[in-house]
């Protein structure tokens, strides 16, 4: 049976209202909140940033993810810009999806797995392709082994693409 994938935003440009469901996910990171490895702490404000794109995957995650860009990163989406510039960070929330209780063939957000964040500085960086990683469950950065997988999987995949998965949904 197909399902819809649904979010629900006035205007569409803005996730914020959908963003509200990640629970834990501060803003106010301070340095015992920087992921380990690279230092990255969730950005401030990130939750009014503009969506970049929507995604579902599938098994063995199942999960309903939105990547939203701040200011810099929207501009690279907009014209194309590879590599993006310093100053870039993206920033990917994630959700179990369930199905809505309303309307039977939608998936909606369940419940928050993990917030994760990309920040681009090609100096700080340098033996990451330019990035930083950081992955955080209820606001904490997970543990050292699974940042270690963060680049290998994103330089094995999408090294034409500076090391970026997502593309922008026009």
């Amino acid at each position: 049976m197909k399902r819809l994938l649904v979010f629900s935003c006035a205007g569409g440009a803005m996730l914020a209202c959908a963003l509200v469901a990640v629970s834990g996910a501060r803003g106010d990171a301070g340095a015992s909140n920087a992921s380990p490895l690279y230092g990255v702490t969730i950005p401030d404000g990130y939750r009014q940033w503009e969506l970049i794109a929507p995604a579902l995957e599938g098994d063995p995650l199942n999960e309903l993810r939105a990547v939203v860009g701040n200011r810099t990163a929207v501009d690279a989406y907009r014209a194309g810009t590879l590599p993006f510039p310093d100053g870039t960070v993206l920033v990917k929330l994630a959700w179990k999806h369930v199905q809505s209780p309303e309307f039977e063939p939608a998936l909606v957000p369940g419940a928050a797995t993990t917030v994760q964040v990309m920040v681009k500085d090609s100096r700080k960086y340098a033996t990451t392709g330019g990035w930083g990683f950081g992955r955080f469950i209820d606001g904490k950065p997970v543990d050292e082994a699974q940042h270690q997988t963060c680049f290998a999987c994103h330089e094995a995949r999408v090294q034409g693409h500076d090391y970026v998965f997502t593309r922008y949904a026009r």
